[in-house]
């Protein structure tokens, strides 16, 4: 018993001591680096059924987008609504996916990007079918922000 402990003692002290001088990082910083603020964006904004008014975790991250772009040359911001296709007419939902896309970008507007920059469109309920199955999940806006990188 005495000469099983001491093998696997000494098999973990030389496991510890090889992890020990192998290691050439000593700092976060030499593993981790932080990601350029000034990157494409992607997200999506969720909405109620059948409205296109923005709620507070909408609103948060439109905020947040804009923040971490401050200072960021934008190039292009493509806002994409989307509507469910469970319910309401091929024209309401055509209808409530573009005013969902246009409350989007008026709140990224508002936050500080670009006006000039935005190609708003609303896919109805065309958009709600992915692989001939009806998502429900289809209830939000697309955003994609292009961002011209630092040199």
């Amino acid at each position: 018993m005495k000469r099983v402990s001491a093998v696997v003692m000494m098999a973990l002290g030389l496991t510890a001591a090889g992890c020990a001088a192998n290691s050439g990082y000593k700092q976060r910083s030499d593993l981790v680096s932080d990601p350029s603020a000034c990157a494409d964006k992607r997200f999506e904004v969720y909405f109620v059924p059948d409205r296109a008014t923005l709620t507070d975790a909408a609103r948060m991250a439109i905020g947040m987008t804009a923040t971490q772009l401050q200072g960021c040359q934008i190039k292009h911001v493509k806002v994409t609504g989307l509507a469910d296709a469970r319910s309401g007419t091929a024209a309401a939902n055509q209808s409530i996916s573009e005013r969902r896309a246009r409350a989007v970008a008026e709140a990224l507007a508002g936050a500080g990007l670009p006006a000039p920059a935005f190609d708003i469109e609303g896919a109805g309920a065309d958009g709600a079918v992915v692989g001939g199955v009806n998502d429900p999940l289809r209830r939000r806006t697309e955003v994609l922000i292009e961002v011209v990188a630092p040199r």
